[in-house]
This record gives C-alpha cells, sequence and structure tokens, in this order.
C-alpha cells in the first residue's frame, strides 16, 4: 500500500484512514456528512474534492448509480482489500463487564472460514463461559444482530455500555444473563441489548 499513499498529502492520508477504519469496522463507508463532521469541512464540496483526489490515485473507488456518487458505496480498492484481510478485533470482552472498543484498527485473520462482513471478533477474558468450552484467552465470533431466542449465547450491552458474554435469558420483568460456570451466579439486569450472537470459537492454546 505504500506506494498508492506517497503521493497523498497530510489532509488526503487522513481523510483516507477514516474511510477505511470506518469500511473495515462497520462494513461500509462513512457518509460525505460524516466525513465533513469528523474533519470540520462546512461544504460537501469539499469532501468531494478529497473523495476524487482518492479516486484518481487509485485508493477507493465510488459506485455510481445514475451518474450520481452513493454516499456511502464507497469502496476500498483491491490493493488496500488485501492487506486488510480479516475480522475487527473489537476488543476483550470479560467474564464480568467490559466495554467495547470498535474504533480499533488490530484485525484477526481467520481467512474464509469467518470472512464475511456481519461478523466480528472478540477476546474473552474470565472464565464465567468456562462450562461451554470457552476459556480465558479464546476468542469468540460473533454474528451482528439486535435480537436473539432464549438460551443462545450472546455478547449483550447495558446502557451503561458495558459487555459480557453469556446465555441470554429474557423473563417478565428482567433479563437473566447466564454464565456456563456452576461456581457463579447469574446476573440479573432490567435492561440489556443484544450485539451479537456467537457462531464460533477460536481456541486460544498458548
Amino acid at each position: 500500500m505504500a506506494h498508492l499513499t506517497d503521493t497523498l498529502t497530510t489532509r488526503q492520508m487522513a481523510v483516507f484512514e477514516f474511510i477505511r477504519d470506518k469500511i473495515l469496522a462497520r462494513g461500509y463507508g462513512p457518509t460525505v456528512r460524516e466525513i465533513g463532521e469528523n474533519f470540520q469541512i462546512s461544504s460537501p464540496n469539499g469532501v468531494m474534492c478529497h473523495l476524487r483526489a482518492l479516486e484518481k490515485k487509485g485508493l477507493l473507488h465510488r459506485v455510481r448509480k445514475a451518474d450520481r456518487a452513493i454516499a456511502r458505496a464507497i469502496e476500498l480498492a483491491p490493493e488496500i482489500l488485501a492487506e486488510s484481510k480479516g475480522l475487527p478485533l473489537a476488543g476483550t470482552v470479560a467474564a464480568g463487564m467490559t466495554t467495547l472498543a470498535w474504533e480499533q484498527s488490530e484485525r484477526v485473520d481467520f481467512a474464509d472460514m469467518f470472512n464475511k462482513k456481519n461478523l466480528f471478533v472478540l477476546k474473552v477474558t474470565g472464565d464465567s463461559m468456562i462450562e461451554a468450552h470457552i476459556s480465558d484467552g479464546d476468542f469468540v465470533v460473533c454474528k451482528k444482530q439486535k435480537t436473539a431466542q432464549p438460551g443462545q449465547m450472546v455478547v449483550a450491552q447495558t446502557p451503561e455500555g458495558e459487555a459480557t458474554l453469556k446465555y441470554w435469558f429474557p423473563e417478565s420483568h428482567r433479563i437473566r444473563l447466564q454464565p456456563a460456570n456452576s461456581s457463579m451466579q447469574p446476573i440479573y439486569v432490567k435492561e440489556a441489548n443484544v450485539i451479537g450472537v456467537v457462531v464460533g470459537v477460536v481456541r486460544n492454546l498458548n
């Protein structure tokens, strides 16, 4: 990628990195408005100038419909994608509570096995899911979705932004987040959101 970015100005490089990180982290590019707000560019034309420059220099291209650029259809050039293979490492998820860090640039590559846009990876800390054969240091592969069936293993997030890996059991006036460790008690919360459902586990044998 070095030869593609050699001719970029400092500003163009910053815009490119912002676009690249958004695409890799969430699966689609930022809008013109998002770019403008991030870089305090008040005019959409100012943002478009940067996009045209990056497109001309081969770093990205924009899918067009009816001869007009679609804001969210910014795609990375194949060379950039080839160097950005893998799933976003969104942070660590504790057996207790922790916070997620969606903007991390570090990535974990499990090749074609889990290479889908709606998946993400979390590294497990703690031993609350040990009876489900998920140990401290393992990686869980999660499918992004906002709903889950009772009994599914999920990454759940509280309104305070804390996230935990547990079995999901909605009850009448609360939600039970059930660990897979007979020595631990369930966590009961009034509100929680499903961030993703676990679809795979990668064991860390180190």
